[in-house]
């Protein structure tokens, strides 16, 4: 079977455009585009509403959010331990901020740093941990937070993928000095680009200095700060999607399972708890890269694009002029994919490309 019109790893979720046109009329009438305006201020209000929390600093994007962090805790030039299994902007924010990633490996099974692997890597130039929630699959915070204390280092989440989730009792959100998240397109939660970093308290007020050119609220400049503001246009899209975020999540689950049901014990998994995940993507990890390749190759030809997802391991990028071995995240990032998971997919479609995975293996 080949389908008539493509299908992608992921599409945006939003709201519809009559919904974001009324939320855009008090836009226009008060000519606040920028700077902190009303539409932003509500979001973060109605970010904090939703996660139960009161830390929420709404920002440019998921990037920035990670490189305003390292900033606000006087981070630059020091040694930071992180995983090489994430996107390129977790190490790239390292390397923007002046800093120096040190890679620690994997927990194959859960495909978050190894917690057990952390302590061997802190040296005298060691200032901070900075953890993934690899799609949306908590890290260990409590051994984390042991590891940290003891050797006296800050933590920083990168939570791109971690909106919505609960763990022990809180936002997952809620964890570390501080954490970040992403409102990209193609987030449980779109304000089309955008982010933000939460975290309480003096911390809160100079990621919010941070975020305006180092301005306080009397618009003294305090800080060494830059542009990394949301505006108005962004905040009403995120406002108009958040009441969309648990039935996306329960739309998503249901596909998860539709295509676990179908593939069964033919492919691996992540491991992680239901309680505390929202399946905003549906990665498989194969036998091999030439085994993965042949399936991409398949699903291509039937006009179906999956994405390799983390792809390659940081710690093997140009970018990084020293080279740490991390053999796990080497071998998973060899042979993981994510297969297309969106709001309306249809389940039949679903089916369909689980099929064709099963025939090609």
């Amino acid at each position: 079977m080949r389908f008539e019109n493509p299908i992608f790893v992921t599409r945006s979720t939003v709201a519809p455009l009559n919904h974001y046109s009324k939320e855009l009329e008090s836009v226009w009438e008060s000519g606040i585009f920028t700077h902190n305006g009303p539409k932003v201020r509500r979001f973060e209000s109605e970010i904090n509403r939703f996660l139960g929390c009161d830390s929420t600093v709404a920002v440019t994007n998921g990037t920035i959010a990670i490189q305003i962090a390292m900033r606000a805790l006087d981070l630059t030039g020091g040694e930071i331990i992180t995983t090489p299994f994430s996107w390129i902007a977790t190490c790239s924010s390292i390397l923007w901020e002046r800093c120096t990633p040190v890679f620690v490996d994997i927990d194959p099974n859960t495909l978050n740093i190894d917690p057990s692997k952390i302590e061997a890597a802190v040296t005298k130039q060691t200032r901070a941990i900075l953890g993934v929630h690899v799609f949306s699959n908590p890290c260990d915070v409590v051994k984390i937070d042991t590891v940290a204390k003891k050797h006296h280092l800050k933590v920083i989440y990168d939570g791109a993928h971690a909106f919505g989730v609960q763990h022990l009792g809180r936002s997952l959100l809620d964890f570390g000095d501080i954490s970040t998240t992403s409102f990209h397109a193609t987030k449980l939660l779109s304000s089309g680009e955008g982010g933000a970093v939460f975290a309480n308290g003096s911390t809160k007020e100079r990621l919010q200095s941070i975020r305006f050119f180092g301005h306080d609220p009397e618009k003294n400049i305090i800080d060494t700060g830059c542009n990394g503001k949301m505006t108005e246009l962004h905040a009403a899209l995120g406002l108009i999607n958040l009441p969309l975020v648990p039935s996306i999540l329960q739309k998503r689950k249901a596909i998860y399972q539709q295509y676990r049901s179908i593939l069964d014990d033919k492919v691996r998994y992540q491991h992680f708890s239901e309680n505390a995940y929202n399946f905003s993507y549906m990665p498989i990890i194969l036998d091999s890269e030439k085994q993965l390749l042949r399936v991409i190759e398949e699903l291509n030809a039937n006009n179906v694009f999956p994405r390799r997802y983390f792809y390659p391991s940081l710690n093997t990028v140009n970018a990084v002029k020293e080279y740490t071995p991390c053999p796990i995240s080497e071998d998973i990032s060899s042979r993981i994919m994510t297969l297309p998971s969106y709001h309306d997919l249809d389940l039949k479609d679903v089916t369909a490309i689980a099929k064709m995975v099963l025939a090609t293996l």
